[in-house]
């Protein structure tokens, strides 16, 4: 069972709202595996500025190699983040696009053009891309290939399920997105109070799909109609800094926060019942078997 944690979603704690509930997700796509990664931004420039005096041709080659290795890197963040994304939830869909294995043949191209500029001929140049790949490979694995399901439950519902969970983290992701623009720590501070409990929902559904009928309509139309009243509040509150549309923005945060959780809490509360009833009926089942 989902277990509630404190804290106040305020910076400073002086908010009188609700205290924050935190799911293990966020803290699992906080720790993304991409700390680093800006590093392999790095032999692009590299390849450009070491290239510029070599001539028209070298000099085309470096910008195609480094394209190469400016995408690969791209990629590469891109694939970790689904992957942290994959890992956190106990069902979910394999990422649609392999972009971790897409990033390490991008990287083996991007060195094999960037070998060639230089004086390692084509043959060589071809195997320091193959053993780039390589490493590239085994430093950052492969993406996930099959879907994560859970046992005893049949797939269609799972997909139903996946389906609906994509579409809230979307509509969660864009609010995140946007509040960040007004660069308002406060505010990002509650979008994303909000947020983790929206999430911790999504992951009660997870984990009983049975819960999908209730939780829909908050997984769906209340949150795509969070996400629409950020972006105009963004919009409206980014030209005029008005203090009224502020707080109505933060009381409708306060109002759906409070229903996400006591829905959530209610179909937590459901689960155990069916639980109990369920042990109940096989005790009996026992005791008259065995009587």
């Amino acid at each position: 069972m989902a277990k509630k944690f404190g804290g106040k979603y305020s910076p400073n704690g002086s908010s009188s709202a609700e205290d924050m509930r935190e799911t293990p997700l966020e803290h699992a796509i906080t720790d993304d595996g991409t700390k680093g990664t800006g590093l392999l931004f790095v032999p692009a420039v590299v390849l450009i500025f070491t290239s510029i005096n070599d001539g028209p041709m070298t000099l085309l080659l470096a910008l195609v190699g480094a394209a190469l290795l400016t995408f690969a890197a791209w990629f590469t963040r891109e694939g970790l983040k689904a992957e942290a994304e994959y890992n956190a939830r106990r069902v979910a869909r394999r990422p649609s696009i392999p972009r971790k294995m897409i990033a390490s043949i991008a990287t083996g191209l991007g060195v094999t053009l960037a070998a060639y500029t230089g004086d390692s001929g084509l043959i060589g140049s071809v195997l320091y891309g193959v053993v780039a790949l390589g490493l590239h490979g085994v430093a950052f694995g492969i993406d996930p290939l099959k879907d994560k399901r859970m046992e005893g439950v049949d797939t269609f519902q799972q997909d139903r399920v996946a389906r609906v969970v994509d579409q809230a983290d979307a509509s969660l992701s864009a609010m995140k997105d946007h509040i960040e623009r007004l660069e308002d720590r406060d505010l990002t501070a509650r979008v994303a109070a909000f947020s983790a409990t929206a999430r911790k929902m999504a992951r009660t559904v997870e984990e009983d799909p049975r819960d999908l009928t209730r939780a829909r309509k908050y997984l769906g139309v209340y949150l795509e109609g969070a996400r629409d009243a950020t972006i105009k509040f963004v919009d409206l509150y980014g030209r005029k800094s008005d203090p009224t549309v502020r707080s109505d923005y933060v009381a409708l945060l306060d109002d759906l926060q409070e229903n996400f959780a006591a829905r959530t809490d209610k179909m937590m509360v459901d689960d155990r019942t069916d639980m109990d009833i369920e042990i109940k009926v096989l005790r009996d089942r026992l005791q008259r078997d065995g009587s």
